[in-house]
């Protein structure tokens, strides 16, 4: 009599526990592991730039992509080397789209210069081509990537008529 007594108890206690271990069990499978959660970005807009040119030199196209996509929630200079990157892969029209980007956001001589370039690269639009380089030279003078561009267009120009 007395053992079913004690399993008795020990059938009430259980009964009473199990839903104690039932909510702890939930409670350890929806804990995870700890996060560290970044709320800002440790790198500023230019660290990103030169992320991305490191990436580009090694070849990792798509990383170089993500560092300065990132840097153009900032500055819009990065429309720049997107453009530089797209032209690099061949993907001329985004590049088209990211230099007018860069001009339009920053009147950066070297995106008119770069733009100018993807013109006669393309023998496309070649007299607004003369005008972008025109421009850049006007605005870095000493620069002599900018008056090689100017050079080549203009050659281009004259033989065409």
């Amino acid at each position: 009599m007395e053992k079913g007594r004690i399993l008795d108890a020990g059938h009430k206690a259980m009964n009473t526990i199990k839903p104690f271990i039932l909510i702890l069990a939930l409670f350890l499978t929806s804990c995870s592991i700890p996060r560290i959660i970044v709320l800002t970005d440790p790198l500023s807009p230019e660290e990103h730039i030169n992320l991305g040119i490191s990436y580009e030199e090694k070849g990792e196209l798509d990383a170089a992509m993500r560092e300065y996509k990132e840097a153009l929630k900032k500055i819009p200079i990065a429309w720049l080397y997107l453009g530089n990157l797209y032209f690099k892969k061949g993907e001329l029209d985004e590049a088209e789209r990211a230099y007018k980007k860069a001009i339009k956001k920053t009147s950066d001589p070297r995106a008119m210069n770069n733009l100018a370039w993807l013109y006669y690269t393309l023998n496309k639009d070649l007299e607004r081509a003369e005008e972008l380089a025109l421009e850049a030279v006007r605005l870095e003078p000493d620069n002599k990537d900018f008056q090689d561009t100017l050079d080549k267009i203009k050659e281009r120009r004259r033989s065409a008529f």
